[in-house]
């Protein structure tokens, strides 16, 4: 099912958010139904990927989602309260860490995590996409970025690997369905 989104004249940062965190979902949704009509071994199986198999690039989202979320929790003044949970747990170390080695409590997690998304970007105010977050990578690197921009490309890092879910899904015989954000956005009628 798709999720049901305002119709946007012109579209805001924060409103572009609230979409991509509805994207998320959606997508995430398709892929893990697809990934689970396969028999563990397929999902498991490397496949030559940046991150192998199926399953190691869904924990690689899971795993990159998590650090991020944890820095936007740590590391923000508003200390968002959606993203409690995150700011109380630590994150991965590293972006290749296997949280689970199987889909079904890998998808568990995802899917409460897509809810905290959703939950964070609805409350998210242009004030908040106006700061310049200062937090360090997983190798210790500090940077001072615009917490705009790397809301962004928190949204862009998730699309770009499960593009590459969705070709080795295909690849498999599994096919995702329509990915497009397009289908998401509202049609306007003609003038």
């Amino acid at each position: 099912m798709m999720p049901k989104l305002k119709e946007f004249s012109t579209m805001n940062l924060r409103e572009h958010a609230v979409l991509m965190a509805g994207y998320n979902r959606w997508m995430n949704d398709k892929v893990y139904a697809a990934a689970a009509r396969l028999p563990h071994e397929a999902v498991a199986e490397d496949r030559g990927a940046f991150f192998g198999s199926i399953l190691r690039t869904l924990n690689h989202l899971l795993a990159a989602d998590l650090i991020w979320l944890h820095r936007f929790a740590r590391f923000h003044p508003t200390r968002f309260e959606a993203l409690e949970q995150n700011r109380t747990t630590a994150p991965p170390t590293a972006i290749d860490q296997l949280l689970h080695d199987r889909l079904a409590p890998l998808q568990a997690q995802r899917s409460e995590l897509d809810a905290r998304i959703e939950a964070w970007a609805g409350c998210l105010t242009d004030a908040d996409l106006d700061h310049v977050l200062v937090y360090a990578n997983t190798k210790g690197v500090v940077s001072h970025r615009d917490f705009g921009g790397l809301l962004m490309h928190f949204f862009n890092h998730q699309t770009h690997h499960r593009g590459q879910v969705t070709t080795l899904l295909s690849q498999v015989g599994e096919d995702v369905g329509a990915t497009d954000l397009m289908l998401l956005l509202p049609q306007h009628a003609p003038d």
